[in-house]
């Protein structure tokens, strides 16, 4: 009888030790397979980011404008050059949808892409927003197009959301992707103050925390001026104070000014001028191939 129970237990401990063992495995193989989807996954990102050659130009407005300020700008840049620029809009609500409209044509290595909120107000604190929702669109871009690399245009506030958005979001892209240039254009760096030594708090924030912008940046402030202390809207030294945020902390940073015809604050992103400056400091595939005006 002791053996007879001797022997029943162990096949007792077999059979819970044959239970627990495909149990494990059970388990084992539901972590695994969303595991190696996941890593699959990631990994043909990753691929895909790596050898993408995609270098778009995302614009972003100031306040008031809507996704469509800057198509007079891109027709503009498109008739200086053979290869023709997409255009890609999105418009960023107050709930967080994103609408996108136009489109990147197949084999466009350098299109532009406009991004617009429906909360468009000034004031800091909406900077701020503006800054989160910009933040909302740059991760739907960067998960659809795999671009590797960038390049940052910012009239009047867009400059503002811009930096703002440098300074607190792009630590978590840098590692796959580079900013490789941002552009400012009457970007009013101390809102509407005419002197420095009565800086704004968003002035004073941006200085603060200006180590968080990469040391590998190109960075140019574009001034109008269409009398000698502003360009009808936005005070030079507003303008210029810039400089106290990127200064030897980017890897460069130069200030180009215009005057003369449409150096007024709402008619520069149309300047003749200005669109030079784009082509010459900006953008990639029109270097060489511009047509003579």
């Amino acid at each position: 009888m002791k053996w007879r129970r001797l022997f029943s237990d162990q096949n007792n401990s077999r059979k819970k030790n044959r239970l627990i063992i495909t149990m494990v495995s059970l388990v084992l193989i539901m972590l695994f397979i969303p595991t190696y989807f996941w890593t699959k996954t990631n990994h043909k990102v990753m691929y895909d980011r790596y050898n993408s050659r995609m270098s778009p130009i995302i614009m972003v407005p100031g306040s008031s404008a809507s996704i469509n300020r800057f198509n007079s700008l891109v027709s503009l840049l498109n008739q200086d050059t053979n290869r023709k620029h997409s255009l890609l809009k999105i418009e960023v609500e107050n709930n967080g949808k994103l609408e996108y409209s136009g489109k990147i044509n197949k084999n466009d290595r350098e299109p532009i892409i406009v991004v617009g909120f429906e909360n468009n107000h000034d004031g800091y604190s909406n900077i701020k927003k503006q800054a989160t929702m910009l933040n909302q669109a740059f991760k739907s871009l960067s998960t659809r197009y795999h671009f590797n690399n960038f390049k940052a245009f910012g009239h009047s506030n867009g400059g503002l959301i811009w930096t703002r958005w440098i300074e607190t979001y792009y630590a978590d892209y840098s590692d796959q992707i580079e900013l490789k240039t941002l552009m400012t254009v009457g970007t009013p760096y101390n809102f509407d103050e005419t002197s420095t030594s009565r800086p704004t708090q968003m002035l004073s924030d941006f200085i603060k925390n200006r180590r968080k912008i990469p040391t590998d940046l190109n960075v140019f402030a574009i001034i109008g001026t269409q009398s000698f202390t502003s360009d009808g809207l936005v005070p030079e030294a507003s303008a210029q104070a810039g400089k106290y945020v990127y200064q030897n902390q980017a890897k460069s940073y130069t200030t180009l000014t215009v005057s003369g015809d449409n150096a007024q604050h709402s008619s520069l992103p149309q300047n003749r001028q200005i669109i030079q400056m784009i082509e010459q400091y900006l953008m990639d595939t029109n270097r060489g191939t511009n047509n003579s005006r």
